[in-house]
């Protein structure tokens, strides 16, 4: 029976890492490829891709109530903006009429005071361990010049960043458990997840804007073929690194839900 339960929590820990580690690949292979284009060149693309990915994602995994509430506001405050404004659709906008609406709708649907602390310390553990991740991944990239394929590259960023999440954010959640984030800290998450929305209906829909003068299609379809790369990258590197986590006894599956 013993044997039976550490089996059964070695698999839960190889779903539940390699799902979280599947959206972080798909959400930074995404927003490297938007920052590329928007002229962001070297290192950049990496660090803010992997520091929204790791925010991205500790909220989806550990305030799924608030994230719920942010992604549902951003998808309507993004449709409502597309059928004032479908011809010309400005990123920034849209990303800010979305997380405008996030914020709102936080402050309207949350949890009590513990539930808006501990979803702000989460996502800003997750915000330092990605720009822990990101620099140590763009010197290493800097330091090594052979081509590295994008799937190892995305895995290696997924290990380090859940590493280093795990191992820290006990303190950072605790550091963040006092007034302001008591009451705004959940409905400034909402409002990150909703902008990350707006953003995503920006690449399907917007990316045609007057601002970019790239081949659109072209330009798409790469994103669609590196997006399955980035997903199965990412979900090796969280299924193997949760294992070993969960093995060192750092596993997920005592942490507390906001469900």
């Amino acid at each position: 029976m013993f044997l039976i339960k550490k089996l059964a929590r070695a698999l839960l820990m190889l779903f539940i890492w390699g799902l979280a580690g599947g959206v972080f690949g798909a959400v930074l292979v995404s927003m490297r490829h938007m920052l590329g284009d928007l002229g962001f060149e070297g290192w950049y693309p990496l660090l803010i891709g992997t520091c929204a990915a790791a925010m991205t994602v500790a909220t989806l995994y550990s305030a799924m109530f608030v994230a719920l509430v942010g992604a549902a506001a951003g998808v309507l405050a993004s449709i409502a903006y597309l059928m004032l404004y479908s011809q010309v659709v400005d990123l920034l906008i849209i990303s800010a009429v979305a997380a405008g609406a996030g914020l709102i709708a936080g402050l309207f649907f949350n949890r009590g005071p513990q539930a808006n602390a501990r979803a702000f310390g989460v996502t800003m553990t997750g915000l330092l361990a990605g720009a822990g991740a990101g620099l140590t991944i763009a010197i290493a990239l800097q330091l090594y010049t052979q081509t590295i394929d994008p799937m190892v590259v995305v895995a290696g960023v997924v290990a380090l960043v859940g590493t280093l999440f795990q191992l820290n954010h006990r303190w950072l959640e605790y550091g963040c458990s006092g007034w302001p984030w008591t009451r705004l800290g959940g409905p400034l998450v909402a409002a990150w997840i909703a902008g990350i929305v707006g953003v995503g209906v920006w690449l399907m829909v917007g990316s045609a804007s007057t601002e970019l003068t790239w081949d659109i299609s072209g330009r798409f379809d790469y994103l669609l073929e590196q997006i399955p790369l980035g997903v199965m990258g990412g979900a090796v590197g969280g299924a193997v690194t949760g294992l070993l986590l969960e093995l060192l006894g750092f596993g997920l599956a005592d942490e507390r839900h906001d469900l």
